[in-house]
């Protein structure tokens, strides 16, 4: 996979797990610990990015 298309699979990643996110919380009785988790996945994805778009 080229760069740019790994930086283009980051950044899908990264909003499928915001809109999973926001429909985790759309929820009346949503699992903190689910909702953690995904953010901290969010996290590791923007730090990944954000080390690709230094190096480029």
């Amino acid at each position: 996979m080229t760069t740019e298309g790994h930086i283009e699979s980051l950044e899908r990643r990264h909003r499928e797990l915001d809109r999973k996110i926001e429909d985790e919380m759309s929820h009346p009785s949503h699992d903190d610990m689910f909702v953690a988790a995904l953010k901290r996945k969010k996290l590791e994805i923007k730090d990944q990015l954000a080390r690709m778009h230094s190096d480029a």
